[in-house]
């Protein structure tokens, strides 16, 4: 019974990952039916029962997400290029679903994007994933190793993890002006608080990128409505034990709470005074979501 409850779930993770290898084709159902070996006549029942939405909500919410971020975080494409990469035929279309999901006009979201309710829209797609495609880890996942110390240019945030979206807008605008790619310097997040605090006002994260030019040149300006300010810091080297997740990087929560649940007890070791972070290696969209890598490291004395 366990062993064909796995290859059932082995078969329905297989229809997610072809949606994030293929946003850009076609996603009916009988060519997904095809990659989850299940007669087309069934396949929607199943994966509505499976993950709580239908295909066409999953690929559509997908292909929205992709499109969000775009809008939010990039300016290399227009609006139409970004509906015609969303699988619409015509603005309109695009701009009517994405009115519908997220109350804003895709130019309004490009200029301001309202987050809570983009948030929201995303709960059920963020929900099927977990259900099948977290990532099960294990002690041999976990490497021990020597880090040097990476100075780093830092960008706070504190408070509702609903306006985390703002704070990322502005940080990639700052490294954007500062020349500081993502390919040639490292992007790092410091988790200085739980995912979600009791309080929402508890949350916070730094968000840092390294380099090695004179940061004190950089930081003489406020890039935040409330006066935030980009800071000079450092993230110490040392021993750190390192897990890197490959895929869904949206939530390394699962990922740090095996670190410390599970491996910190049997591994002897003891955490040094520092938060655990990780550093982004590649990022969607610019890659593909399950393409997507971050390592997590966690301090050791």
């Amino acid at each position: 019974m366990k062993a064909a409850l796995h290859t059932y779930q082995a078969r329905m993770r297989r229809v997610l990952d072809h949606v994030d290898r293929h946003l850009d084709r076609d996603l009916d159902l009988e060519t997904l039916s095809g990659v989850a070996a299940f007669s087309k006549f069934h396949f929607h029942r199943q994966f509505t029962a499976t993950f709580g939405l239908s295909v066409h909500r999953y690929v559509q919410l997908a292909r929205l997400k992709r499109a969000s971020y775009r809008l939010a975080y990039s300016d290399a494409r227009s609006v139409t290029e970004v509906a015609m990469d969303a699988g619409y035929d015509a603005p309109d279309a695009f701009a009517r679903a994405f009115r519908q999901r997220f109350g804003q006009s895709p130019s309004s979201f490009r200029k301001s994007p309202d987050w809570e309710p983009w948030l929201a829209a995303f709960g059920p797609l963020d929900t099927a994933r977990s259900k099948l495609m977290h990532e099960t880890f294990t002690t041999d996942d976990v490497t021990i190793r020597e880090v040097p110390t990476t100075r780093v240019a830092i960008l706070e945030h504190r408070g509702d993890p609903a306006t985390l979206g703002a704070t990322i807008r502005r940080f990639i605008a700052w490294r954007k002006a500062a020349g500081l790619h993502p390919r040639t310097s490292p992007t790092f997040n410091v988790w200085r608080s739980v995912r979600r605090p009791e309080s929402p006002a508890d949350y916070s994260i730094d968000l840092c990128v390294g380099t090695d030019r004179a940061i004190d040149r950089l930081i003489d300006q406020q890039i935040g409505p409330d006066g935030e300010a980009i800071k000079a810091g450092q993230i110490p080297g040392g021993r750190c034990a390192v897990l890197r997740v490959v895929g869904y990087t949206d939530n390394l929560e699962p990922a740090a709470l095996f670190l410390y649940r599970d491996w910190l007890p049997a591994s002897g070791e003891e955490v040094r005074d520092f938060p655990i972070y990780c550093q982004r290696l590649s990022f969607f969209p610019e890659v593909p979501e399950h393409e997507a890598v971050a390592e997590l490291f966690l301090p050791l004395k």
